[in-house]
């Protein structure tokens, strides 16, 4: 097997895009996922992706402008806007015409230059194009409320394309001061007025109450590969809902893993992304100085953090993205380009939602029926009639 070499660095013109040529009829290769080997789709000649020597670099979040510029980190880009929805990508030389993988209008390829990132790291496709099918098919058949019509859409061969998003992951150590409160549960008894038979009694029940004490403190943690996505053309929830990623099985970023698919440019750019992770530490940081006040109870009223020696990195993440029609409408759906995860859009059919909340009320009027009576002397011995004055 033929091995491709890495001369892109070296011969490629600013705003350029790599091709790999195969080397028995010249045709382009492209990737082929779950494999270290670019494809030839014209004669199925193969040949291998040289294996990329250099390690996996953080970057310094402070410098990184410099650093970049001086350390080779920034590169000039070819990309092409999409009209409809904004979407920045780097298309493949010798692409005359493509539809926009996020919204699916044609795009315009004429292409504008611009300086960014470089990706340290990609996570190449492992799930092929059928296997992606494969799994929306019966992502579609588990949505119970999903009108029957849906599932003979999803038989169809609906558009799907494969594509790197950009992704930044952040490390960084957290110091926090806090200020809060310590609550430890006891029990007293309460006696209180309930009605039997008609008549006033006095009883006595079990109750819980709480006993606060002022507690302060200190949290040092370390965060790190906090993942945040670095478009904006995807839903932020349902990209999330694609975690977790393997992100051990990192590899330096080589643009022949990019063969056959599209790679989209970053369009929340550093500062803005970590701001968003910061918002991911503050829930972990909140659930870890709660572990330190202990109790069986915890109330946070302060809590100041520094964020020291952040470092971050510029990913590509594997995605399957698709679009099916139904009705008058256009629904997306992701795919884990790994794992083969699935979350999407979709319709609910309002018949089978309606006949699911009628079979409920039928179901509760039966259950009174049968038990109603019951229900109210218990609610009456335990002081919940409507003529006590403590029931809810």
């Amino acid at each position: 097997m033929n091995r491709v070499k890495d001369k892109s660095d070296q011969s490629a013109k600013p705003g350029e895009v790599r091709q790999f040529p195969c080397a028995r009829c010249g045709a382009g290769l492209g990737f082929s996922p779950g494999v270290s080997s670019l494809v030839c789709g014209h004669c199925g000649h193969s040949q291998e992706i040289a294996a990329v020597e250099r390690g996996i670099e953080e970057l310094e979040f402070s410098a990184w402008i410099e650093k970049a510029t001086r350390d080779g980190q920034a590169r000039d880009v070819s990309l092409v806007s999409c009209s409809g929805c904004g979407a920045s990508l780097e298309p493949e030389r010798g692409t005359v015409a493509m539809p926009c993988p996020f919204c699916g209008l044609a795009m315009d390829l004429q292409a504008t230059s611009r300086r960014l990132i470089k990706p340290a790291a990609i996570l190449p496709f492992a799930v092929e194009k059928k296997e992606a099918r494969d799994r929306f098919r019966e992502w579609v058949s588990r949505r119970w409320f999903a009108p029957d019509r849906l599932k003979k859409v999803a038989r169809g061969d609906q558009p799907l394309g494969g594509v790197y998003v950009p992704y930044w992951t952040f490390d960084t150590r957290t110091e926090s001061d806090y200020q809060g409160q310590r609550g430890i549960h006891y029990q007293v008894q309460e006696r209180y007025t309930a009605i039997e038979n008609g008549k006033s009694v006095q009883k006595t029940r079990t109750v819980t109450r709480t006993r606060w004490t002022p507690v302060a403190g200190h949290l040092t943690h370390r965060f790190d590969d906090v993942l945040v996505m670095a478009s904006d053309q995807l839903p932020r929830d349902m990209a999330d809902k694609l975690e977790p990623w393997d992100l051990e099985h990192l590899v330096a970023y080589d643009p022949g893993y990019v063969g056959g698919f599209i790679a989209q440019s970053y369009r929340i750019g550093l500062e803005e992304g970590l701001t968003l992770a910061k918002g991911k530490m503050a829930g972990v940081i909140e659930e870890r100085i709660k572990d330190q006040i202990g109790g069986d109870v915890q109330r946070i009223d302060h809590c100041s953090t520094r964020h020291e020696e952040i470092t971050f990195k510029h990913l590509l993440l594997p995605v399957w993205l698709g679009t099916y029609r139904f009705g008058d409408r256009i629904y997306r759906f992701l795919l884990n380009g790994r794992t083969g995860e699935v979350q999407g859009e979709r319709p609910y059919s309002w018949v089978k939602i309606g006949f699911a909340v009628l079979s409920v009320v039928a179901l509760s009027g039966g259950i009174w029926f049968f038990f109603g009576q019951e229900i109210l002397d218990w609610a009456r011995s335990s002081g919940l009639g409507a003529g006590n004055k403590n029931s809810l």
